[in-house]
């Protein structure tokens, strides 16, 4: 196609055909017989011209620029074309470069939809941007760049400005989208126009971003925003440079202030919840010559409806809290950030006061409110730390790791609240869940409770993850070596109706010597899964882990492991599984990395269950899973049957004594000693006061005497049918134990034997008491006249010979 290009001189344009940048010139331009690589038309130049290719807009790139002067002469304001016509389809610039007095101002106003600032090196998602730069006698200030489709209506400028319009070779676009007017002074670099009817927010640099504002210098960016509405300003990026004189500062003009122009610093936080429009100006100051450094700012305002429940407050009170931090901010901060477009949720600790993220710290009370449509989209993340340095001090003390009640009543919901837990060496720390115990999370037995603790150790050298744990199993307590990390985080809503049943505890105890040790109560309806920490990435090299394990009394566990090997090599050192029951004489099992596991077995009694590690040879360590089942003891058949067997033996033998001691006893006469063991030997004293050994008194003269030893000559006359041995009671006189001796039989015919022994025994405690005695038995005939002097007086130091002279005088 052939183009033709009229420039008249009074339009002082100027066209220029170029190359693209790192495109090969395959394509050229043709003017009559000349090729040529570009083209420039200058004011009153007429050029007829082609291209080489058919696809000219792959290869170039066109400017077109025009000149103004409002200095020397009069300025053409007004709409602004895009003028000439009839240009090929490249990818095109057009350039307005108006020179103007600096006692005068320029003002570039943009037909709807208006403009957005983007930051530099973005795109339009169109491909049509606008770049605006102001010229203040030889320097060069760059306002912007910016798209279509935004809030920002008007640019007030001093001085010149150069004007940038940037349109793809594809574009339809016929008009500028802006126009010229001239303005008195305003006494700054820029004023920057924003227009916000609806809840929207814009995005705003400062010039030059992200290179330095001016020295200073002063601009202003003007919000005109319904009064109906409520604003509020965000800085999100910023920098500050080395000021010899005056400060970096932003003033803002708010509607009904009494105190404008109201002066922040750029750290301080911004105003939040502006009725109506307002003014945020940004001053620069003077900078120091060796070392300036940077002023930038990227700030955004948003714009929404006021909130029903603005005016609510909240009091949260920390005032009795220590070391403790508390942060509201949106779901997924900090790795999320939603985009600036979404309606906002601000937290205010004030009226005037938001922010996205707001930071509350202990020992202070608040009283904060939300503006914000979904409170559902905020949540809290708390952080408290418990020290101890000195044992005696801390070591009675029980710490409550609960949420606290001020947290819990807020109407958003827990993220996270993280307990950090710092010990000194030979100091460690004892975590407990008393009534409801702690649930191992592992493939085999998921949590799904609406909250979960995890639990890290960790060092200047290493962290050891303990494990995830939920609230009803088995654990009873955890105690570890080293400053722990316990966090708490929430799942769903149901945190807030189980927060009140919140137990777990913490305390400082003394060193112990594994890295880990469990205490473990299993749950007798469910079968108990434990294992190592760090899973699934294995136990740190030289690494001991404990559990003990306890077996109530009338019931039986089942122990055994998930795999039959540790699937481990060592290269130093050596692993083993130690399990130790708490018994006498119970034996040790222990298994090394390169042997079988033990099969499953039952443990009667509490045990240990010990984990050592070595240093493996490759990238795989140590990873082991055990699992305890409890049972109710069960008696063994066989037992009960020989107990059975033995009772009806016991039974039998009892039977046939009875019968033959009644057979006997019709036989002969009565005996006349009768050994009865419930009855005491000793003389009747005061308790506590009998201070005679038994060798001193004759507590022990004893005699189990058969009537026919004795009266056989009595039996003969009698006509008796027995024929008795003829004997003589002898007095014991030998050397007497402190112990008393057993009665003997009854068939016992001999003579009692003096002992070997003449070891002097100890004497009686005042503990020893005799545990027998001989009554004498009376005749029938004294019994039936019911004599009972004998019982009264409970003498039964008389020896039997004189009993029964006395007997006979009594006849």
């Amino acid at each position: 196609a052939s183009f033709m290009i009229s420039l008249p001189t009074v339009d002082n344009i100027t066209v220029m055909i170029k190359l693209r940048s790192g495109v090969s010139p395959s394509c050229q331009i043709r003017i009559k017989n000349v090729i040529r690589p570009e083209l420039k038309i200058k004011p009153g130049d007429n050029v007829a011209f082609t291209f080489t290719c058919s696809t000219p807009e792959k290869y170039f790139i066109m400017d077109i620029q025009k000149n103004i002067d409002c200095v020397s002469g009069p300025c053409p304001f007004g709409d602004v074309h895009l003028y000439p016509l009839g240009l090929p389809r490249l990818n095109r610039t057009f350039i307005w470069d108006v020179k103007a007095s600096t006692k005068a101002g320029l003002e570039l106003q943009f037909s709807a939809p208006w403009l957005r600032q983007i930051e530099p090196g973005r795109t339009c998602p169109d491909f049509v941007s606008y770049n605006i730069n102001s010229c203040i006698d030889t320097a060069v200030v760059n306002i912007g760049t910016f798209c279509r489709n935004g809030s920002v209506s008007r640019v007030k400028l001093l001085g010149g400005v150069v004007m940038s319009l940037h349109l793809p070779w594809d574009s339809r676009l016929t008009t500028s989208g802006f126009s010229i007017a001239n303005r008195a002074s305003i006494k700054r670099l820029c004023i920057i126009e924003s227009i916000l009817k609806e809840e929207s927010s814009v995005t705003l640099m400062s010039p030059n971003y992200p290179l330095g504002f001016p020295e200073d210098e002063l601009m202003t960016w003007q919000f005109v925003i319904p009064s109906s509405m409520r604003a509020s300003v965000f800085f999100h990026n910023y920098s500050l440079s080395n000021c010899e004189r005056k400060e970096e500062r932003v003033e803002y003009y708010l509607p009904g202030s009494v105190s404008n122009p109201e002066v922040f610093k750029l750290s301080d936080s911004q105003p939040a919840n502006i009725a109506g429009g307002f003014n945020l100006s940004l001053q620069g100051c003077d900078q120091d010559a060796q070392n300036p450094g940077i002023l930038r700012l990227l700030f955004q305002v948003v714009v929404q409806h006021p909130q029903i429940d603005e005016n609510i407050t909240h009091l949260v009170d920390l005032s009795k809290e220590r070391n403790m931090t508390v942060m509201i901010h949106l779901e997924g901060w900090p790795s999320h950030n939603p985009p600036m477009s979404e309606p906002i949720c601000l937290i205010c600790k004030d009226p005037r006061s938001c922010d996205r993220v707001l930071t509350l710290v202990s020992g202070a009370v608040y009283k904060i409110s939300f503006l914000c449509k979904d409170l559902s989209r905020l949540r809290i993340t708390a952080e408290k730390s418990i020290s101890c340095v000195d044992l005696r001090w801390c070591q009675r003390k029980i710490y409550s790791l609960s949420v606290p009640k001020v947290i819990t009543q807020l109407p958003i919901r827990l993220h996270k609240f993280v307990w950090k837990l710092l010990a000194p060496e030979l100091i460690n720390i004892e975590i407990t869940s008393p009534s409801l115990k702690l649930q191992q999370h592992v493939p085999e037995q998921k949590c799904n409770t609406s909250y979960s603790y995890s639990i890290v150790s960790a060092t200047p050298q290493r962290e050891l993850n303990v494990g995830v744990f939920c609230p009803g199993g088995s654990i009873e307590k955890i105690q570890m070596r080293n400053n722990i990390t316990v966090s708490l985080k929430t799942y769903g809503k149901g945190f807030l109706n189980e927060s009140n049943h919140q137990d777990l505890k913490m305390s400082f105890v003394p060193h112990i010597k594994d890295e880990c040790t469990f205490t473990v109560k299993p749950d007798p309806k469910a079968k108990v899964y434990l294992q190592t920490p760090n899973w699934p990435y294995g136990l740190p090299p030289y690494v001991s882990i404990s559990w003990y394990v306890t077996v109530p009394s009338k019931q039986v566990a089942y122990l055994g492991f998930s795999n039959d090997r540790m699937d481990i090599t060592c290269e130093t050192g050596r692993a083993y599984v130690n399990i130790k029951e708490e018994a006498p004489g119970a034996e040790e099992v222990v298994r090394r990395e390169d042997e079988l596991l033990p099969k499953p077995r039952n443990m009667y009694h509490d045990f240990w269950v010990n984990v050592s590690n070595c240093k493996p040879v490759d990238k795989a360590q140590l990873t082991l899973q055990f699992w305890v089942t409890l049972t109710d003891k069960q008696i063994d058949l066989g037992v009960i049957l020989a107990v059975v067997a033995g009772a009806g033996v016991l039974i039998a033998i009892g039977l046939t004594v009875c019968c033959v001691k009644k057979k006997k006893k019709k036989s002969q006469n009565p005996m006349v000693g009768v050994y009865n063991t419930n009855v005491n030997t000793q003389m009747p004293r005061k308790q506590g006061l009998f201070t005679k050994g038994r060798k001193n008194n004759e507590s022990h003269v004893y005699a189990v005497i058969d009537d026919a030893m004795v009266y056989g000559h009595l039996l003969k006359e009698s006509n008796g049918s027995v024929a008795p041995e003829v004997d003589v009671y002898r007095p014991f006189d030998g050397p007497v134990g402190s112990l008393p001796p057993s009665p003997p039989p009854l068939s016992f015919r001999k003579d009692i034997k003096r002992s070997p022994s003449t070891e002097e025994p100890p004497a009686l405690t005042e503990t020893d008491h005799d545990t027998y005695t001989f009554a004498h038995q009376k005749s029938r005939q004294l019994e039936d006249s019911g004599d009972t002097s004998e019982k009264s007086n409970g003498d039964t130091s008389m020896s039997l010979l004189e009993n029964k002279e006395q007997n006979v005088l009594g006849e």
